[in-house]
């Protein structure tokens, strides 16, 4: 169910007020590119009974924090950009996918709305799709544009990003929460590589879209969601990134301290027990409640997630938002892998082995499953794989054989260009 919407401070009311504490740091483009802003408000939103950072989590935000520093790293962009001048493989395939697609065009025409109003299943859908796709353009054309150099990119993803801070206020209607979780998962990851590595995006401009992040998309995710585990994932991963590029280290320490809580009610492993754990704070406990919110499903293997018995989409969302909060996290020097690995690892292979056609026992979910985990493998079998030195037989042949992964045109998007192999 959907939880109760709060009140929210509005976007306009807030521009003056958070113009002056961050307009000193941002003085010039120049400036935006070599140092972190200073003096940014940490966000006061109240915790709604979830636990400190400093008791749930054990780990604190970074004292300084590393730009770009959202999914992907600046050796990461390096990487990816000696490949594909080079003419590797599968990055330059996973390149030209991205360069071919509607997302990477010099034409686009940015689609902003004041209120962005989504419904169940996008019934209503007033600007849903139009903010998710330019969300993910701008992301799109600030990699192409730390790939080739060329400013037509950079200014692109500058025009988009400046169309929609100029205008949007809130998000309505039931699935305002995970819209924004969406929307503002990818805005973030644009956002950090043009900011700090593009000397065109004004100081005015920045501190609009800075704004339009504290007042309009932070609010409505922070506090997470007691409906199923892809949405307060996702709503956690668009935190996490925002807190990221506002410098907020309150906000940050709330978003890991919602997602290390949320991960084991998402992922089964033996050792939680006969039964998964329940959401934090959710009142899901009872034997009966934790059947039921796990789709009916009553026998639990390590690697099943809580939406393995609704669809591998959905299933997909939540393990993609996990890889990428981890991959941002371990970016920031604050590395959830170890932490979290084991379940990521097993998710991925569980889920792997069915998508590549096992047949389903009839005690897994009735014995039928609805697949299509979509292209959501490559970041943590690249963290699990490739980094830790997991054998991963199934996630890896899953893997490659997707390859180049594209987008979901919701949050996820080129996956293979920045993440296949990448050491950085």
């Amino acid at each position: 169910m959907v939880q109760p919407r709060r009140l929210r401070v509005r976007f306009l009311a807030g521009v003056t007020l958070t113009a002056a504490l961050i307009a000193g740091a941002l003085s010039s483009p120049a400036a935006a590119v070599q140092a972190a802003p200073a003096g940014i408000a940490p966000f006061s939103a109240p915790l709604n009974g979830t636990a400190g950072a400093s008791a749930l989590t054990g780990l604190a935000a970074p004292a300084t924090f590393t730009h770009p520093g959202v999914l992907v790293g600046r050796s990461q962009l390096d990487f990816i950009r000696s490949k594909v001048n080079a003419g590797a493989q599968p990055w330059k395939a996973a390149y030209d996918q991205m360069m071919a697609s509607s997302y990477a065009s010099l034409s686009r025409t940015a689609k902003p709305r004041a209120v962005v109003e989504c419904g169940s299943y996008s019934n209503p859908n007033y600007g849903c799709t139009d903010e998710r796709q330019d969300a993910l353009a701008a992301y799109t054309l600030a990699l192409a544009w730390y790939v080739t150099r060329d400013n037509r990119y950079a200014d692109k993803a500058i025009e988009i990003m400046n169309a929609w801070s100029a205008v949007i206020t809130d998000h309505t209607n039931s699935n305002a929460p995970l819209q924004t979780g969406w929307a503002g998962s990818s805005w973030p990851r644009a956002a950090e590589i043009i900011r700090y590595t593009y000397t065109g995006w004004t100081s005015t401009a920045v501190t609009r879209f800075a704004t339009m992040l504290r007042t309009v998309y932070l609010p409505e995710v922070i506090n997470g969601s007691n409906s199923n585990g892809n949405w307060e994932l996702s709503m956690m991963e668009a935190a996490l990134g925002i807190s990221v590029f506002l410098e907020d280290r309150t906000s940050y320490d709330r978003a890991v301290a919602k997602f290390r809580g949320r991960v084991p009610a998402y992922i089964y492993l033996t050792g939680d027990g006969s039964l998964p754990k329940g959401p934090p704070n959710s009142g899901i406990d009872t034997s009966a409640e934790i059947i039921k919110y796990w789709q009916n499903q009553s026998t639990f293997v390590d690697g099943l997630s809580q939406e393995t018995c609704r669809d591998f989409t959905h299933t997909g969302y939540g393990i993609s938002a996990i890889s990428h909060f981890a991959e941002t996290t371990r970016i920031q020097g604050q590395d959830l892998y170890p932490e979290i690995g084991e379940r990521l690892r097993h998710a991925l292979g569980f889920h792997s082995k069915y998508q590549l056609g096992t047949a389903a026992p009839s005690w897994l979910c009735g014995g039928s499953l609805t697949l299509g985990l979509g292209p959501v493998t490559e970041v943590g079998f690249n963290a699990l794989h490739n980094r830790m030195g997991i054998a991963m037989t199934n996630t890896q042949t899953l893997t490659e054989r997707q390859r180049p992964a594209g987008t979901n045109a919701l949050f996820v998007a080129w996956e293979t260009l920045t993440h296949a192999n990448n050491p950085g």
